[in-house]
């Protein structure tokens, strides 16, 4: 039997720069020294190198500006790193400079930048222990890691901030602010079945809140037009890869538990592929970790805020990383930024019914008990993930609650007006059917807008699935379907295709 190490408690990175990744050099209150004012210089000559290359870039210079840029870059990260040896020299002057390189307005002339929205099914087929892992791993020695093994308690006195995550952190308390809060509800009720799987691998809470709020907000049941499915949005064979599969008629990527445990042994190998940088391995995540093993082989010793790796990647990606970490950073430290993290008992409970209801009803009849303003429908979803809510359970059926709704089901639900109510309100959903859909006069007046133009309309064709077919590929490919529409015209709850299989896919009349 192995004997597993456990991981120090990883909270958030730490340098900004790859050379200030190491120890910093004792500090002196005295007048800076002939050897840190010419690192001071070199690291200024760097800065003005890296502008100059934007405007060589801007008067179409391509090449020109590429050898510049590498040559500014080599320069402020070979000074960095030598400040961090030398007595007096403030490393944090670098990580300034180098923030408000990467903050240019300008800075995406850099080439290959280009959308990537495959996420994890870029790596569809990809197994660990791959041979190019270790290939990354020599690529980021050990010396220049981006993230810091620290405890909680100490990285707050330590952490520095760049333009990023600071805007990232703007993001979540003002406009992305009722979302942060929906997603800190729910992450307490379901905190007791994803929780322990991050505990188990020594990897940090805040860092499975912050991936959550990011991905589905902790609604467990979302999905993107993309595919990825669950609260911490998993790609079906990115899914399958870490025991997620179709069971039953069940997308095990709905079960919150199962997803936490998928997520923990993801991150932990990817940790593991980047040297324990975080960044990186959040980056993996949500580009593919294919994408970034290549990036990081290139780009030997480059942190995620490297231009060279920065620029490279799509804007969802460089929007995604800084967003989890952030989110992160404002579970630890809610004090700091003048939030409130509302009070939730999220104590697991069950009950059993007394009388037959679907989860809708129960939601109905239990109303705002224990002064839940919004209601009990989606941590009822939540909490019973493989439960179509709509669909009646028979007496006697056990539901997860949250244990202070065990005395208020007892109270509200098993008798008097508010079941009664509730029942009768979701007969009337079963058996009022939805309208078809008719041409109001406007459209009929001035013709199909684009977008009915291209809706999916109830023509299509079969398709016979082949080895390496995704419902996003299938989708890619028609011009009047996503994968929502193909996955509802043939059942597919769980977008699980397999070799052979034939289905159908709306085309355009």
């Amino acid at each position: 039997m192995s004997v597993r190490i456990p991981r120090p408690f990883l909270i958030l990175p730490l340098a900004i720069l790859a050379g200030c990744a190491s120890s910093g050099a004792p500090r002196s209150s005295g007048k800076a020294t002939p050897e840190v004012n010419a690192l001071y210089d070199r690291m200024n000559q760097a800065s003005k190198g890296y502008e100059a290359s934007i405007d060589q870039a801007r008067r179409g210079d391509t090449p020109e500006a590429a050898r510049s840029r590498k040559q500014a870059l080599d320069q402020l990260k070979d000074a960095s790193a030598r400040c961090a040896l030398t007595l007096g020299c403030d490393q944090q002057r670098f990580a300034a400079v180098f923030d408000r390189l990467l903050r240019l307005k300008d800075g995406s002339f850099i080439e290959g930048e280009d959308a990537d929205d495959t996420e994890q099914e870029a790596e569809v087929g990809a197994q660990p222990g791959d041979a190019s892992k270790s290939l990354v791993v020599g690529a980021l020695p050990q010396a220049q890691r981006s993230v810091t093994m620290l405890k909680g308690q100490q990285f707050s006195d330590l952490m520095v901030m760049n333009g990023p995550v600071k805007a990232a952190l703007e993001m979540w308390l003002t406009q992305l602010r009722p979302n942060l809060m929906d997603a800190y509800v729910n992450y307490q009720m379901l905190r007791y079945k994803m929780w322990p799987a991050y505990k188990k691998a020594d990897l940090p809470e805040a860092l499975l809140f912050g991936i959550m709020a990011k991905e589905s907000g902790g609604k467990v049941h979302a999905v993107s037009r993309s595919g990825a499915s669950g609260p911490l949005q998993f790609m079906y064979a990115t899914g399958l890869r870490f025991g997620l599969s179709n069971t039953d008629g069940f997308d095990q990527r709905f079960d919150p538990a199962m997803a936490a445990m998928a997520n923990a042994e993801y991150i932990d190998e990817q940790l593991g592929v980047f040297n324990n940088n975080l960044e990186l391995t959040l980056a993996a995540y949500n580009a593919g970790e294919g994408r970034m093993r290549r990036l990081a082989a290139a780009n030997p010793g480059a942190g995620f805020y490297d231009p060279q790796i920065y620029g490279q990647m799509s804007a969802e990606t460089r929007d995604y990383v800084p967003m989890v970490l952030a989110a992160a950073w404002l579970f630890l430290h809610p004090d700091s930024y003048h939030l409130n993290w509302p009070k939730i008992d999220g104590q697991p409970g069950q009950i059993v019914l007394k009388r037959p209801a679907s989860l809708a009803e129960l939601t109905v009849c239990l109303g705002s008990a224990q002064g839940m303003s919004e209601g009990w429908f989606r941590t009822l979803r939540n909490l019973n993930p493989r439960l179509d809510p709509q669909m009646s359970q028979p007496v006697g059926t056990r539901l997860d609650v949250p244990r202070q709704l065990e005395k208020a089901y007892a109270a509200t639900c098993t008798d008097g007006p508010w079941p009664i109510l509730a029942s009768d309100l979701h007969n009337a959903v079963k058996i009022v059917a939805p309208p078809p859909p008719a041409a109001t006069s406007a459209a009929l007046a001035n013709g199909p807008s684009p977008s009915a133009a291209k809706s999916p309309s109830r023509a299509s064709r079969q398709y016979t699935v082949r080895r390496g077919d995704t419902l996003v590929g299938i989708a890619r490919k028609s011009s009047c379907a996503d994968v929502e529409d193909i996955a509802r015209l043939n059942g597919l709850k769980g977008h699980h295709l397999t070799v052979g299989q034939a289905i159908r896919v709306p085309v355009c009349r």
